[in-house]
């Protein structure tokens, strides 16, 4: 495994363990080597993810859309920052860079592109893993939803089954290297 994407929060949250976590994904992605593509801003859990990657010798890819840039909180102590026009146009970018996905803590927008790429997951447009990495048991309301979608009939429990969920980075790391690449490990979307 090359790269991660790594969708997290443009805070730091209230907790201090959020940007303890942080910090230590960003260590461990540096030591294995595997490369981090996130959402480009230097803010909040998504800076510290980043510049411990920096920090401790590792390759961080960040994409940010021009507006956002614009606004002064991109990233520019990057080993590279693409600047693209659109959000759609940064989440297609970080899924063609990525091996695969992980969501940390974040706010509204982490949890759009956490359920757009496991949809696309869903949909076979993508064949690359998706995990939740639960720090303090901050997914565990969502995992119990995703249940209830299954209990409901409006989601599968296969489909509930291939989203990794893990409060261990080690655990996180490996189950994410383990993923079965079967096919391809690239973006495939069919246009």
């Amino acid at each position: 495994m090359e790269s991660i994407c790594v969708f997290c929060g443009s805070s730091m949250g209230f907790h201090p363990i959020y940007e303890k976590s942080a910090y230590e994904l960003g260590k461990r992605l540096a030591e294995e080597n595997i490369g981090l593509v996130y959402g480009g801003g230097s803010v909040g859990l998504m800076g510290v993810l980043a510049n411990a990657v920096m920090e401790h010798g590792g390759q961080v890819t960040g994409i940010i859309p021009r507006f956002l840039y614009e606004k002064e909180v991109g990233h520019d102590g990057l080993s590279k920052l693409v600047i693209v026009n659109s959000m759609h146009e940064r989440k297609q970018k970080m899924a063609e860079l990525s091996q695969g996905f992980v969501a940390m803590p974040g706010g509204i927008g982490t949890l759009e592109e956490l359920f757009e790429i496991f949809t696309w997951s869903q949909l076979s447009l993508i064949k690359k893993p998706v995990a939740l990495y639960n720090v303090h048991g901050f997914y565990d309301d969502i995992t119990r939803f995703l249940d209830k979608l299954v209990h409901e009939g409006f989601l599968k429990s296969e489909t509930v089954s291939t989203l990794i969920n893990s409060h261990n980075i080690l655990e996180l790391i490996e189950k994410l290297k383990a993923y079965n690449f079967h096919e391809s490990t690239k973006w495939i979307e069919k246009t």
